[in-house]
Order: C-alpha cells, then structure tokens, then sequence
C-alpha cells in the first residue's frame, strides 16, 4: 500500500445527506443520517467507520493468508459499534467488535495460527481507529468453530 495521502471529498445534498466522492473511477456514496436528524437515505457516519474496519480487517486476514497459498473464500465479516454517552454526555462510539469468518474449516488451512497472531497489526484502519476506540477482533471459521 502507498504511503500517499488519501482526500475524499463530501458535497452537501439536502440536509444531513452529503455524497462522499472517493476519486477517479471509484463510484460515489451518499451518507445520511437516520431519523430524526437525516433521512437514513445511506449509511451514517457510524456505519461507514464500522464498515471501514471490517472491510480493512477482511483484507489483512486474505492478504496474510495468500501470502502462505491459502484460498479462504468466501470471507465475511460483521462489524458492530457500540454506541454510548461520554463524561460529557455526548454520544461516542464506545467500542467496535469485528467477527470474522473465512468460508472453509479452519483446521484446512496451513500457518494458521501464525496468520491469526499477526494479521491484525497490517489494518491500517483498524490499527488507527483503535488508538481511541478499543477494537475486539474474533475469527470463526465455515464451520462455527472460534479460531480466534
């Protein structure tokens, strides 16, 4: 991955809606609010953070099992950001919890506890968000089986 900045930009539609422009041949997202405030007529703020570090958790556990030849698909994840107030009183996601599952029995694929030990610290986002959000991150495999 680059170490090149990244912009986004956002463009206000109507009220709380704004259309989330990521670049050149990315297509664009509308974000909204849910009621009261917007329409829900997208994803929240909270869910686009959510969505964020489970599709970055998704893509470092693939990558790092590639990297040993292994073929996991399909890989899932369910993402779920508690959501609570602060000393202050003021809503605060409070903590995120990721839950992984790779499509095939865990006991089918080579180095995984290796994979499991370490695939976490390359998600740059989840890495980042969770400087302030504490993050649990759990694997299951295609069976129910906890890996991790």
């Amino acid at each position: 991955m680059s170490a090149d900045n990244v912009t986004v930009r956002l463009a206000q539609r109507h009220d709380y809606q704004f259309e989330v422009q990521y670049g050149a041949g990315v297509p664009a997202v509308v974000g909204d609010e849910p009621p009261p405030l917007g329409q829900g007529a997208g994803p929240s703020p909270i869910q686009l953070l959510a969505s964020a570090v489970g599709n970055c958790l998704s893509s470092s556990l693939l990558f790092a099992l590639r990297k040993f030849k292994q073929q996991p698909e399909p890989l899932s994840a369910e993402v779920t950001a508690e959501i609570g107030r602060n000393a202050e009183n003021r809503l605060r996601v409070l903590a995120l919890r990721a839950r992984l599952t790779v499509g095939v029995p865990g006991a089918s694929l080579a180095h995984l506890d290796r994979v499991l030990g370490q695939f976490e610290q390359f998600c740059t986002v989840t890495q980042s968000v969770a400087a302030g959000i504490p993050v649990t991150v759990q694997v299951f495999d295609s069976e129910g089986a906890q890996l991790k």
